[in-house]
């Protein structure tokens, strides 16, 4: 690596890769249970509702088995990007959704990012950080995926009391944030040296 990033930094940007999940985990348990959301969405039925929750699941599925491939051509630093913006476009897909189609599909593409992210995430930080303080590093996506379901569950809370559609919006929204974070902080992480090495990138 030409420029040497502290690997404490390195491992604390990638774990909002963890929050990110996290957030996704927790924030539909509440917003299932919202008037404002049942009633935009006709109060779907347990069915609707369970394939709601599990297009998550079922992207993540999808993401996690295609994921070690596109990481091990594309470097693992790459695919975090991709994984960033691709829960960019999930979330606004959520945010705007007009239909349960649409917050199916939404649900669906974040599922996709989630499982680049918590496939490659720890795979890199562990790539990036010394023997001596790797389990550390890689601990922090547990630690951040822990504190996205707590805000998910905080900010759920919080927008139960806001009237109108924005009530459920602003939640399916908000997780729009720390992707962008995560997509622009990571043109500033370096590659996996392991990567580099493996694809003859020896001088990097």
């Amino acid at each position: 690596m030409r420029h040497a990033t502290p690997e404490y930094i390195v491992s604390s940007i990638t774990a909002l890769g963890g929050l990110l999940f996290g957030y996704d985990i927790g924030i539909m348990s509440s917003i299932l249970e919202m008037g404002q959301f049942n009633r935009y969405f006709d109060s779907p039925s347990p069915i609707a509702r369970g394939i709601i929750v599990s297009s998550l699941t079922i992207g993540c599925f999808l993401g996690a088995l295609v994921s070690g491939p596109v990481a091990d051509r594309y470097s693992r630093k790459t695919t975090i990007v991709l994984g960033a913006l691709v829960c960019t476009i999930g979330s606004a897909i959520q945010f705007g959704s007009v239909s349960r189609v649409m917050l199916i599909a939404g649900r669906f593409v974040n599922g996709l990012a989630i499982g680049f992210l918590s496939s490659v995430v720890p795979m890199y930080q562990s790539e990036t950080s010394p023997p001596s303080d790797r389990g550390r590093m890689v601990s922090l996506q547990q630690w951040a995926i822990t504190w996205g379901i707590f805000i998910a569950f905080g900010i759920d809370y919080g927008c139960s009391f806001i009237s109108g559609s924005k009530q459920f919006r602003l939640p399916l929204g908000l997780q729009i944030v720390p992707s962008i974070i995560l997509l622009f902080t990571m043109s500033f992480m370096p590659y996996s040296p392991r990567w580099l090495v493996a694809h003859d990138h020896i001088s990097d």
